[in-house]
């Protein structure tokens, strides 16, 4: 009786929500599914982080609709957390705003600058919601293909001219989302002065940036000198504070594209609760040792894994950067071919490569946001398929 909209119509089915139907037909079944299909971390949000809220629940102010842009004093939180991590400055009333989770912020931010035939450069393999928003704003997507003997960097000099001049967006993710490649300042250099060269706004998503199991540090695109002309960033405490279901994110950079997406949102939804603010606000001053202690849970998973994993005869994408394993499938299998075979004949949930665009077919990607004995399992499982 009623019809999708064309919108709607074009959208592939959204990978996870597809991931959770199989993931919840073999539970029901009763397979003893290891999940390692998401990337959401398995430890609780930090108790100082929780007493914050608790606090922060009885304010009565906490009660009536928050500001469309956030809490100053959240921003405020943003901008210092930016200065001391990246040495980057900012102004938290123009160039700071408050997101119901960096997702959220994604989505409607090409609603903000895109109009129908514009261009939006997409990475792929990527996090699906880039194309998606676009495609809701009415834009189109152009896929620049992510490719390991580039160490899933976008060659620039490969987009065609005229595809180009009529970009308005180019998305970039690094650490990376679900390669785990690292970011350099070497490209984010190259990449500002090709954006103000062909008037292209870029969009970066940061949200790996404190989850690395080596000694470098991730850098802001925002580090780059003149970054802030073109450049917004998009942040999220979710990964970095165990805090995925509490939708706190931040966007920061250009105060005209961070403006553009604080219209949006002052239309479509009321700003995000002030007692999650005041958490967030908590999160960003914990100490670092903090934030460390969760960091040494992945470099000690990450290292057994790979090393189980190894053992078997993957090929696995080395990287000190997220939470995730990029993997080879063996020869012989599509990336859905196996990691269906995983879900049917080992009841583990494993991310296609596929799904994440054409370039990412020929792997698949393992969260590491399970306890360790459900990896080391999940690896025993994998060897008695003898591949």
């Amino acid at each position: 009786m009623f019809e999708y909209s064309d919108r709607l119509k074009v959208l592939p089915p959204y990978l996870f929500a597809e991931l959770d139907r199989k993931k919840q037909e073999k539970i029901e079944q009763g397979v003893d599914v290891i999940d390692l299909g998401v990337g959401d971390p398995d430890m609780p949000t930090p108790k100082p982080i929780l007493e914050a809220a608790k606090k922060a629940l009885e304010n009565p102010e906490n009660h009536q609709y928050p500001s469309y842009v956030g809490k100053l004093a959240f921003r405020e939180a943003v901008a210092n957390w930016y200065k001391k991590r990246f040495g980057v400055d900012l102004d938290p009333q123009s160039e700071v705003i408050t997101l119901i989770g960096s997702k959220e912020g994604i989505a409607h931010f090409p609603l903000a600058f895109v109009n129908p035939g514009d261009i939006v450069l997409c990475p792929d393999p990527a996090y699906p919601v880039y194309k998606i928003g676009a495609i809701f704003a009415g834009g189109t997507p152009y896929t620049v293909p992510l490719k390991e003997e580039n160490n899933f960097l976008p060659d620039l000099d490969s987009i065609p001219k005229d595809v180009v001049e009529k970009a308005k967006i180019i998305w970039i993710n690094y650490p990376n989302n679900p390669t785990s490649a690292p970011p350099t300042l070497e490209f984010y250099e190259k990449l500002v002065d090709w954006a103000k060269k062909n008037n292209v706004i870029i969009a970066s998503d940061n949200a790996y940036s404190e989850i690395y199991t080596g000694t470098e540090k991730p850098p802001s695109i925002l580090q780059v000198p003149g970054a802030k002309d073109v450049a917004i960033e998009f942040h999220s405490l979710s990964k970095t504070y165990n805090m995925t279901g509490w939708r706190i994110g931040m966007a920061v950079g250009n105060k005209e594209l961070v403006a553009g997406l604080g219209k949006v949102k002052t239309n479509v939804d009321s700003g995000q609760f002030g007692a999650v603010q005041d958490a967030g606000i908590a999160a960003l001053n914990l100490p670092e040792e903090e934030v460390e202690k969760i960091r040494n849970v992945y470099r000690e998973r990450k290292k057994i894994m790979t090393e189980a994993l190894e053992k078997i005869g993957l090929e696995i994408y080395k990287s000190d950067y997220t939470f995730y394993l990029w993997i080879k499938v063996p020869k012989g299998y599509t990336s859905a071919e196996f990691v269906g075979r995983l879900i049917d004949e080992a009841g583990i949930v494993c991310t296609p490569g596929n799904g994440f665009g054409e370039y990412g077919e020929g792997y698949f990607r393992i969260s590491l946001t399970v306890p360790t004995e459900r990896l080391l399992e999940a690896a025993e499982r994998i060897k008695n398929l003898k591949l």
